[in-house]
């Protein structure tokens, strides 16, 4: 029979099979409890932390007009024309006549014009004689056709004025059409004259409209190749179009001599009426300086005396480590705009002449860098001794000026024709203001598609400023060139093209493009991680607790 403690211990194994003591059940205020806590949690996270994350995180993006900044990127919006103005003086000749003329050459004109968007208007001068046929204050870009009547002209010539924008064409009384005539000797020669002046733009803005994907499908004059090397060879040569040039002009000499020279008076003379009529495409700054004891690079070999040219001969392999770098003070850039060196070299008075091997030149230009000239003075033999100036007068330095003048019209990218220089100017301010509308459109059509691509990215007020102010100013230069006003369209496109290049490369943009979303959730998980696992795993467990029940 069973012993009081043996009773005990096999009640105990009925109450309990398993061997084990359960805990109590949990009440339910406790449960209740519990779980008000977890959704305390819960509702802080939501009501409170996201909205606080999301408002501190959060990244302002401007609204910006993209559909307009992709249609003037695809060119949808502005195909630039040039209408240009060509007055027509004829004071000697009746005003019936000359209006008959004109008619008779404008369709000759139009035939011969393969290029709609450049087109030459002609009209009559209704100016009184002697005065301008285009006022400065209008900016219109303009040509004079100056009809000159003599009676010795066999046959009709005409003369492109250098310094001038005029044509003067002269003929025979005879050699002009009648009112009742269709076809006329006359306006024929002066149609393929026109036409002859303005075939270097035309072909340059071809060239032009060519490189614009966007405008693949627009009529134009067809180019050679021959014609494209050329462009492109200049092109290469030029410097980028800047509002701003800072010209240095810089003598170097091995020796002590010439120490001086009278730059201020030389840049007056030649150069300065030169900056004058380029003024209203950029404006220029100028400096000098004077080196003594300037020596040639050591990467270049020294100069071979050739005794049957009687001359020191520079070899061409060596042009381009003529400049020392290293030990010549030419900065590359002063300011804000590029910086044009021109440098004068005077070698020793014992190795004079020096030049160019093959050419005999003494001249050369350096793409996109500037113009070195060597300059080989007079000297002479004193008690056994070679002495020279030590300063360079304004006849020593003449050829330099007039080489110097050629060389920066050449840097700046002007064409080589027509003859007239007002002419190849304004050719190049129409040039100008093409390409900064081209290039200010497509710097809107990058931000475009960088915006779209890159939702992440800040868009600040300052860059929907900028590009508001580029569009403005854009649709303006588009405005301005249908009007013959080219100054005023390169005025504008000028503008355009900055504030595009602003707006692209605003510094809290550029920042940002290098972060992706990786990085964040590099960043997010070390501080999200130890609060957020506990709170799902409570969140779970409380879950199936309450389906089991």
């Amino acid at each position: 029979m069973p012993t009081g403690s043996e009773s005990s211990k096999l009640a105990a194994a009925e109450a309990y099979p398993s061997g084990t003591k359960k805990p109590p059940p949990e009440a339910t205020s406790s449960i209740n409890v519990r779980r008000a806590v977890v959704a305390s949690f819960w509702a802080i996270v939501i009501l409170f932390g996201l909205p606080a994350w999301w408002k501190t995180t959060n990244i302002y993006r401007a609204s910006l007009p993209l559909r307009e900044m992709h249609d003037w990127a695809d060119g949808k919006i502005c195909k630039p024309v040039f209408p240009l103005s060509i007055s027509v003086e004829a004071p000697n000749l009746p005003a019936s006549d000359v209006e008959h003329l004109i008619r008779t050459t404008q369709h000759y004109l139009d035939d011969m014009n393969e290029f709609a968007a450049h087109h030459l208007r002609l009209a009559q001068d209704s100016q009184p004689p002697g005065s301008a046929s285009i006022t400065q204050d209008e900016n219109r870009e303009t040509m004079i056709l100056r009809l000159k009547p003599e009676d010795e002209a066999a046959s009709p010539r005409a003369v492109l004025l250098q310094h001038e924008p005029t044509l003067e064409v002269y003929f025979s009384s005879a050699q002009m059409p009648s009112t009742t005539s269709t076809s006329s000797p006359l306006a024929t020669f002066i149609a393929h004259e026109l036409q002859k002046t303005f075939e270097a733009e035309q072909t340059m803005l071809s060239a032009l409209f060519a490189s614009q994907p966007a405008l693949e499908n627009m009529q134009r004059k067809a180019i050679s190749q021959q014609s494209a090397e050329l462009i492109a060879r200049r092109n290469n040569r030029a410097f980028k179009y800047a509002p701003t040039y800072h010209l240095t002009f810089s003598l170097f000499t091995p020796t002590a001599t010439p120490s001086s020279w009278e730059i201020e008076k030389a840049l007056e003379e030649y150069i300065s009426p030169l900056l004058a009529t380029l003024s209203s495409i950029s404006n220029f700054t100028v400096d000098t300086q004077v080196q003594l004891y300037a020596t040639l690079a050591r990467s270049i070999r020294e100069p071979q005396f050739d005794v049957e040219k009687g001359a020191w001969i520079l070899r061409n392999e060596d042009l381009s480590g003529f400049i020392n770098a290293a030990e010549w003070p030419l900065s590359p850039s002063i300011g804000a705009g590029p910086t044009i060196n021109f440098v004068v070299y005077v070698p020793e008075a014992g190795k004079q002449p020096l030049v160019v091997e093959g050419s005999g030149a003494s001249s050369w230009l350096i793409p996109q860098w500037g113009s070195v000239l060597i300059l080989n003075t007079d000297h002479s033999a004193q008690d056994g001794h070679e002495s020279r100036s030590s300063m360079l007068s304004m006849p020593d330095l003449e050829s330099a000026m007039a080489t110097f003048s050629s060389h920066l019209l050449s840097l700046l990218g002007l064409p080589e024709s027509p003859h007239s220089l007002p002419l190849r100017i304004s050719t190049l301010t129409r040039i100008h203001a093409a390409s900064l509308i081209f290039s200010a459109s497509s710097t809107l059509g990058s931000l475009a598609r960088l915006t779209d691509t890159l939702q992440s990215i800040a868009i600040p007020n300052s860059v929907l400023h900028s590009v508001t102010l580029t569009l403005k100013h854009l649709d303006s230069a588009c405005n301005e060139l249908r009007a013959g006003r080219f100054h005023k369209a390169l005025e504008h496109s000028r503008t355009a093209e900055f504030e595009a290049e602003k707006a692209f490369f605003e510094r809290s943009m550029v920042g940002q493009v290098y972060f992706p979303d990786e990085h964040k959730v590099a960043v997010y998980m070390p501080l999200l991680g130890p609060v957020a696992v506990p709170l799902l795993m409570a969140s779970v467990k409380e879950v199936k607790a309450w389906i089991a029940t």
